[in-house]
């Protein structure tokens, strides 16, 4: 690598794997409930809405002790030392963003969560179902 050389990495800071089954089996199930049961009734008011959709965001985290997935730019500065910065994905236009969530972000979400707790409900499920949680942002309003 020479000096002036970066690469991005994804990285995800995640609990053991025996932690999240034991916070999804005795606390995510019932507050990943509540917690979008909330979310969908701050949605239904205007005032709401921002408030909504970043408690729908969080889900992963709520269920299943989930991170989001990271970028993160490792560099070597001049004088040798290595260097991490966040990287933020480009996100699609906020318009069209908003138009996808006012025509289909809202109501699809709600069927991708319902249908993620019943694969999450069969322990064969239970990858696919944590796999569509983390999508849940992405569902809601295209958010990379």
């Amino acid at each position: 690598m020479s000096n002036n050389s970066t690469v991005v990495v994804e990285t995800q800071r995640q609990p053991g794997c025996l932690l999240q089954l034991l916070w999804f089996a005795f606390i995510g199930v019932w507050l990943g409930q509540v917690w979008m049961i909330i979310a969908w009734i701050l949605m239904i008011t205007i005032i709401g809405i921002p408030l909504g959709v970043a408690m729908l965001n969080m889900i992963p985290k709520v269920v299943a002790l989930r991170e989001p997935t990271r970028q993160v730019r490792v560099y070597r500065r001049a004088d040798g030392n290595m260097m991490e910065q966040a990287v933020e994905p480009r996100q699609i236009n906020i318009l069209l963003r908003s138009i996808y969530f006012i025509l289909i972000g809202w109501w699809f979400s709600a069927l991708w969560m319902e249908t993620a707790y019943a694969l999450c409900a069969t322990i064969i499920g239970l990858p696919v179902g944590f796999w569509m949680f983390d999508r849940v942002p992405a569902v809601l309003t295209l958010r990379k």
